[in-house]
Protein backbone atom coordinates (compact mmCIF):
# COMPACT_ATOMS: atom_id res chain seq x y z
CA UNK A 1 0.00 0.00 0.00
CA UNK A 2 1.60 3.52 -1.05
CA UNK A 3 0.73 6.81 0.91
CA UNK A 4 -0.09 10.19 -0.48
CA UNK A 5 0.01 13.79 1.09
CA UNK A 6 -2.39 16.28 0.96
CA UNK A 7 -1.33 19.95 0.28
CA UNK A 8 -2.60 22.51 3.41
CA UNK A 9 -4.41 24.08 0.77
CA UNK A 10 -7.75 24.80 3.03
CA UNK A 11 -5.77 26.29 5.94
CA UNK A 12 -6.39 30.28 6.90
CA UNK A 13 -3.33 32.16 4.84
CA UNK A 14 -1.73 29.59 3.00
CA UNK A 15 0.95 31.01 0.92
CA UNK A 16 3.33 30.54 -1.85
CA UNK A 17 6.20 29.14 0.74
CA UNK A 18 3.85 26.79 2.60
CA UNK A 19 3.03 25.06 0.17
CA UNK A 20 6.48 24.92 -1.95
CA UNK A 21 7.63 23.65 1.61
CA UNK A 22 4.91 21.18 1.79
CA UNK A 23 5.16 20.20 -2.03
CA UNK A 24 8.96 19.63 -2.09
CA UNK A 25 8.99 18.01 1.67
CA UNK A 26 6.52 15.59 0.08
CA UNK A 27 8.43 14.86 -3.04
CA UNK A 28 11.80 14.17 -0.81
CA UNK A 29 10.14 11.33 1.13
CA UNK A 30 8.27 8.33 1.50
CA UNK A 31 5.46 9.64 -0.36
CA UNK A 32 4.08 8.44 -3.56
CA UNK A 33 1.92 11.34 -4.35
CA UNK A 34 0.66 15.23 -3.51
CA UNK A 35 -2.53 15.59 -3.25
CA UNK A 36 -4.70 18.84 -3.48
CA UNK A 37 -8.63 19.67 -3.66
CA UNK A 38 -10.85 22.18 -5.19
CA UNK A 39 -12.99 24.47 -3.89
CA UNK A 40 -14.43 27.86 -5.58
CA UNK A 41 -16.18 29.80 -2.66
CA UNK A 42 -13.06 29.66 -0.01
CA UNK A 43 -10.07 31.05 0.37
CA UNK A 44 -8.10 28.69 -1.10
CA UNK A 45 -5.60 28.79 -3.74
CA UNK A 46 -7.51 27.68 -7.78
CA UNK A 47 -6.12 23.91 -8.39
CA UNK A 48 -5.29 24.31 -12.01
CA UNK A 49 -2.69 26.89 -11.52
CA UNK A 50 -1.40 25.02 -8.44
CA UNK A 51 -1.13 22.05 -10.56
CA UNK A 52 1.33 23.84 -12.75
CA UNK A 53 3.81 25.19 -9.33
CA UNK A 54 3.68 21.60 -8.49
CA UNK A 55 4.72 20.31 -11.55
CA UNK A 56 7.72 22.31 -11.10
CA UNK A 57 8.33 22.12 -7.11
CA UNK A 58 8.75 18.19 -7.82
CA UNK A 59 10.07 15.25 -9.70
CA UNK A 60 9.33 12.06 -8.41
CA UNK A 61 5.45 12.26 -6.46
CA UNK A 62 2.50 11.83 -8.75
CA UNK A 63 0.42 14.72 -8.88
CA UNK A 64 -3.21 14.06 -7.55
CA UNK A 65 -6.11 16.13 -7.85
CA UNK A 66 -8.65 15.12 -5.42
CA UNK A 67 -10.78 16.26 -6.17
CA UNK A 68 -12.15 18.51 -9.73
CA UNK A 69 -15.76 19.45 -9.94
CA UNK A 70 -16.08 19.12 -13.40
CA UNK A 71 -19.27 21.09 -14.07
CA UNK A 72 -16.95 24.05 -12.76
CA UNK A 73 -15.28 24.12 -15.92
CA UNK A 74 -15.57 24.39 -19.89
CA UNK A 75 -14.72 20.55 -20.53
CA UNK A 76 -12.24 21.62 -23.42
CA UNK A 77 -10.25 23.76 -21.80
CA UNK A 78 -10.58 21.57 -18.86
CA UNK A 79 -9.01 18.99 -20.82
CA UNK A 80 -6.42 21.57 -22.10
CA UNK A 81 -5.15 22.30 -18.29
CA UNK A 82 -4.96 18.91 -17.56
CA UNK A 83 -2.83 18.04 -20.46
CA UNK A 84 -0.95 20.26 -19.70
CA UNK A 85 -0.31 19.66 -16.29
CA UNK A 86 0.63 16.07 -17.35
CA UNK A 87 3.11 17.52 -19.72
CA UNK A 88 4.71 20.01 -17.34
CA UNK A 89 4.90 17.09 -14.70
CA UNK A 90 6.20 14.35 -17.67
CA UNK A 91 3.30 12.28 -16.94
CA UNK A 92 2.91 12.11 -13.27
CA UNK A 93 -0.58 13.56 -13.02
CA UNK A 94 -3.64 11.37 -11.71
CA UNK A 95 -7.12 13.15 -12.32
CA UNK A 96 -9.68 12.72 -9.41
CA UNK A 97 -13.68 14.18 -10.56
CA UNK A 98 -16.46 14.48 -8.19
CA UNK A 99 -19.65 16.02 -8.83
CA UNK A 100 -19.34 18.61 -5.34
CA UNK A 101 -20.72 18.72 -2.19
CA UNK A 102 -21.28 22.47 -2.40
CA UNK A 103 -23.94 24.74 -4.64
CA UNK A 104 -22.32 27.57 -3.62
CA UNK A 105 -19.42 26.49 -5.57
CA UNK A 106 -21.69 26.40 -8.41
CA UNK A 107 -22.60 29.35 -8.05
CA UNK A 108 -19.39 30.76 -7.57
CA UNK A 109 -18.19 29.55 -11.27
CA UNK A 110 -21.40 30.77 -12.80
CA UNK A 111 -22.47 27.12 -13.79
CA UNK A 112 -25.73 25.16 -13.25
CA UNK A 113 -26.69 23.45 -10.25
CA UNK A 114 -29.03 21.46 -11.95
CA UNK A 115 -26.10 19.67 -13.79
CA UNK A 116 -24.76 18.32 -10.42
CA UNK A 117 -24.82 14.74 -11.57
CA UNK A 118 -23.09 11.89 -12.31
CA UNK A 119 -24.73 11.20 -15.84
CA UNK A 120 -23.71 15.15 -16.15
CA UNK A 121 -19.76 14.49 -15.61
CA UNK A 122 -19.19 11.23 -17.66
CA UNK A 123 -20.72 13.31 -20.48
CA UNK A 124 -17.70 15.55 -19.50
CA UNK A 125 -15.39 13.71 -19.07
CA UNK A 126 -16.50 11.55 -22.67
CA UNK A 127 -15.86 14.79 -24.00
CA UNK A 128 -11.72 15.54 -21.91
CA UNK A 129 -11.43 12.01 -23.21
CA UNK A 130 -11.90 12.54 -26.93
CA UNK A 131 -9.68 15.52 -26.91
CA UNK A 132 -6.87 13.37 -25.34
CA UNK A 133 -7.56 10.85 -28.20
CA UNK A 134 -6.25 14.00 -30.70
CA UNK A 135 -9.70 14.00 -31.83
CA UNK A 136 -11.53 17.55 -33.25
CA UNK A 137 -14.23 17.95 -30.46
CA UNK A 138 -14.46 21.57 -32.28
CA UNK A 139 -14.50 23.21 -35.72
CA UNK A 140 -11.37 24.23 -35.44
CA UNK A 141 -8.56 24.18 -37.74
CA UNK A 142 -6.27 21.29 -35.31
CA UNK A 143 -7.57 19.41 -32.72
CA UNK A 144 -6.92 20.96 -29.10
CA UNK A 145 -3.49 20.11 -28.07
CA UNK A 146 -1.27 19.18 -26.06
CA UNK A 147 -1.21 15.82 -26.43
CA UNK A 148 -1.01 14.04 -22.55
CA UNK A 149 2.42 12.06 -21.74
CA UNK A 150 -0.02 8.92 -21.33
CA UNK A 151 -1.78 7.70 -24.74
CA UNK A 152 -5.23 8.11 -24.07
CA UNK A 153 -5.24 11.17 -21.13
CA UNK A 154 -4.14 10.75 -17.13
CA UNK A 155 -5.38 7.90 -14.94
CA UNK A 156 -8.76 8.93 -13.67
CA UNK A 157 -10.31 8.89 -10.37
CA UNK A 158 -13.76 9.21 -9.49
CA UNK A 159 -14.96 10.83 -6.09
CA UNK A 160 -18.24 8.98 -5.10
CA UNK A 161 -20.32 7.75 -2.84
CA UNK A 162 -22.91 5.05 -2.80
CA UNK A 163 -23.60 2.12 -5.46
CA UNK A 164 -25.47 4.17 -8.29
CA UNK A 165 -22.37 6.80 -8.15
CA UNK A 166 -20.06 4.34 -8.04
CA UNK A 167 -21.55 2.10 -10.90
CA UNK A 168 -22.09 5.54 -13.29
CA UNK A 169 -18.65 5.97 -12.88
CA UNK A 170 -17.11 2.31 -13.97
CA UNK A 171 -17.29 2.33 -17.69
CA UNK A 172 -15.16 5.67 -17.29
CA UNK A 173 -12.71 5.75 -14.16
CA UNK A 174 -9.15 4.08 -13.35
CA UNK A 175 -10.60 3.77 -9.76
CA UNK A 176 -11.81 5.56 -6.62
CA UNK A 177 -10.66 9.00 -4.77
CA UNK A 178 -12.13 7.50 -1.53
CA UNK A 179 -12.99 9.77 1.82
CA UNK A 180 -13.52 8.69 5.22
CA UNK A 181 -15.42 10.94 7.67
CA UNK A 182 -14.96 9.06 10.71
CA UNK A 183 -12.53 6.30 9.81
CA UNK A 184 -15.21 3.42 9.80
CA UNK A 185 -13.51 0.54 7.83
CA UNK A 186 -16.37 -1.38 7.42
CA UNK A 187 -17.88 1.46 5.46
CA UNK A 188 -14.64 1.25 3.53
CA UNK A 189 -14.42 -2.23 2.62
CA UNK A 190 -18.16 -2.19 1.87
CA UNK A 191 -17.46 0.47 -0.57
CA UNK A 192 -14.59 -1.04 -2.38
CA UNK A 193 -16.69 -4.32 -2.99
CA UNK A 194 -19.10 -2.37 -4.28
CA UNK A 195 -15.85 -0.91 -6.74
CA UNK A 196 -14.10 -4.26 -7.58
CA UNK A 197 -18.16 -5.87 -8.73
CA UNK A 198 -18.55 -2.76 -10.53
CA UNK A 199 -15.66 -2.51 -12.47
CA UNK A 200 -16.39 -6.51 -12.84
CA UNK A 201 -19.61 -5.54 -14.60
CA UNK A 202 -18.44 -3.12 -16.73
CA UNK A 203 -15.81 -5.39 -18.12
CA UNK A 204 -12.84 -3.38 -16.84
CA UNK A 205 -9.52 -3.95 -14.76
CA UNK A 206 -9.59 -4.18 -11.43
CA UNK A 207 -10.35 -0.24 -9.84
CA UNK A 208 -7.55 1.31 -7.97
CA UNK A 209 -9.07 1.72 -4.54
CA UNK A 210 -7.96 5.12 -3.12
CA UNK A 211 -9.04 6.77 0.26
CA UNK A 212 -8.05 9.73 2.18
CA UNK A 213 -8.79 10.98 6.48
CA UNK A 214 -7.67 13.93 7.75
CA UNK A 215 -5.18 13.61 10.36
CA UNK A 216 -3.72 15.47 13.54
CA UNK A 217 -1.32 13.78 15.81
CA UNK A 218 -1.61 13.67 19.52
CA UNK A 219 2.04 12.84 20.06
CA UNK A 220 4.27 15.52 22.20
CA UNK A 221 1.29 16.48 24.66
CA UNK A 222 -0.23 18.04 21.65
CA UNK A 223 -4.20 19.07 21.60
CA UNK A 224 -5.12 17.14 18.20
CA UNK A 225 -8.88 17.01 18.91
CA UNK A 226 -8.70 20.49 19.20
CA UNK A 227 -6.43 21.12 15.83
CA UNK A 228 -9.08 19.05 14.57
CA UNK A 229 -11.88 21.27 15.66
CA UNK A 230 -10.30 23.99 14.05
CA UNK A 231 -9.75 23.27 10.85
CA UNK A 232 -13.06 21.29 10.65
CA UNK A 233 -15.38 24.73 11.70
CA UNK A 234 -13.02 26.62 9.28
CA UNK A 235 -13.10 24.10 6.58
CA UNK A 236 -17.16 23.59 7.13
CA UNK A 237 -18.65 26.67 6.73
CA UNK A 238 -21.32 25.85 4.59
CA UNK A 239 -22.72 23.26 6.99
CA UNK A 240 -25.59 23.62 9.65
CA UNK A 241 -24.54 24.56 13.07
CA UNK A 242 -26.07 21.74 14.64
CA UNK A 243 -24.51 19.17 12.09
CA UNK A 244 -21.26 20.50 12.40
CA UNK A 245 -21.23 20.13 16.25
CA UNK A 246 -22.44 16.36 15.82
CA UNK A 247 -19.50 15.80 13.34
CA UNK A 248 -16.66 17.40 14.99
CA UNK A 249 -16.01 14.60 17.74
CA UNK A 250 -16.22 12.14 15.52
CA UNK A 251 -14.53 13.02 12.34
CA UNK A 252 -10.94 12.58 11.56
CA UNK A 253 -7.74 10.98 12.98
CA UNK A 254 -6.45 12.52 16.40
CA UNK A 255 -4.33 9.50 18.10
CA UNK A 256 -0.62 9.03 18.55
CA UNK A 257 1.70 8.32 15.74
CA UNK A 258 2.04 4.61 16.38
CA UNK A 259 -2.15 4.38 16.52
CA UNK A 260 -2.16 6.12 13.14
CA UNK A 261 0.62 2.97 12.28
CA UNK A 262 -2.57 0.84 13.08
CA UNK A 263 -5.12 2.28 11.31
CA UNK A 264 -3.02 2.18 8.13
CA UNK A 265 -1.95 -1.12 8.88
CA UNK A 266 -6.20 -2.57 8.71
CA UNK A 267 -6.89 -0.29 5.41
CA UNK A 268 -3.96 -2.40 3.79
CA UNK A 269 -5.55 -5.15 4.69
CA UNK A 270 -8.50 -4.25 3.53
CA UNK A 271 -6.97 -3.82 -0.54
CA UNK A 272 -6.29 -0.35 -0.45
CA UNK A 273 -3.62 0.82 -2.88
CA UNK A 274 -2.98 4.31 -1.36
CA UNK A 275 -4.03 5.96 1.21
CA UNK A 276 -4.28 10.05 0.98
CA UNK A 277 -3.96 11.85 4.51
CA UNK A 278 -5.41 15.24 4.86
CA UNK A 279 -3.46 17.65 7.25
CA UNK A 280 -5.59 19.85 9.87
CA UNK A 281 -2.35 22.47 10.19
CA UNK A 282 -0.17 23.68 8.20
CA UNK A 283 3.01 22.86 10.00
CA UNK A 284 5.61 21.23 7.56
CA UNK A 285 7.19 18.97 10.44
CA UNK A 286 3.97 16.76 9.98
CA UNK A 287 5.73 15.67 6.37
CA UNK A 288 8.77 13.82 7.98
CA UNK A 289 6.65 13.14 11.17
CA UNK A 290 4.95 10.64 8.77
CA UNK A 291 7.88 10.02 6.80
CA UNK A 292 9.46 8.77 10.36
CA UNK A 293 6.54 6.53 11.06
CA UNK A 294 6.14 4.79 7.78
CA UNK A 295 9.66 4.22 7.06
Amino acid sequence: MKLGMTLPLMEPGVNREVLEAWARAVDQGPYASLCFGERMAFDNPELLTLLGACSAWTERVRLVTTIIVAQLHDPVMLAKALATGDMLSRGRLTAGFGIGGRIEDYTAAGADPAGRGHAELARRVGIMKRVWAGEKVVDTLKPVGPPPVRKGGPELLIGAQGPKAIRSAAPWADGISGFSFNLDLKDVATSFDQMRHAWAEAGRPAPRLTTAFWFALADGGQDARGQMERHLRHYFNWIEPAALEAMIPVTGFTGTAAQLKSVLARLQDLGTNEVHLIPTSDDVSQVARIADLVG
